[in-house]
């Protein structure tokens, strides 16, 4: 099972937006996934879901992580690295067995002009730490808000070139 992990929990964002777009091409190239938001995490779950701590409400997306094989984790840049949310839904998950021997495919947002290559590269060591296998193509997407058709769909042609790329890679990674 492929994940596609969107991880901000900011209401209407790009990363919603990309994940989306990653599920419609999978689903082209006859492969289900499933959408992961930050915004699905349970609004307490530094009260009660870390250190051991489990609630019923993170339960289903702790079932949704053990089932899941493969990961692509949509990034966008939060202060010059990855969002808080995710590092919090990375540390609430089971340590190593959420993500050990997994695989994932990272792709870096942002509203500059750089893609979060700073942010990408942080999640990476967090990543190798937690034994998840990163597949060596990792994209930046700049200045996403003008990456998106009046349908929500990458229309530049490179972008959507690299991303084609980059999902057929991930398919026989």
């Amino acid at each position: 099972m492929i994940t596609i992990i969107s991880s901000t929990n900011r209401p209407g964002s790009s990363t919603l937006k990309i994940a989306r777009y990653y599920q419609k091409k999978l689903l082209e190239k006859g492969i289900e996934s499933g959408i992961l938001s930050m915004a699905q995490l349970p609004p307490n779950i530094l009260q009660t879901d870390l250190y051991g701590k489990r609630s019923a409400e993170f339960q289903e997306i702790r079932d949704i992580v053990t089932a899941t094989d493969k990961f692509i984790f949509i990034i966008p840049e939060y202060n010059g690295s990855f969002p808080g949310a995710l590092k919090v839904f990375i540390d609430a998950c089971s340590f190593p067995d959420s993500f050990y021997e997994k695989k994932a495919a990272l792709v870096g947002i942002s509203s500059g002009k750089y893609g979060n290559i700073r942010g990408i590269d942080h999640f990476t060591g967090v990543c190798h730490y937690v034994n998840l296998h990163v597949m060596p193509l990792k994209l930046h997407i700049a200045n996403v808000k003008t990456e998106f058709n009046e349908y929500s769909d990458l229309y530049k042609e490179d972008t959507v070139k690299f991303t084609n790329d980059q999902i057929d890679k991930f398919i026989k990674f």
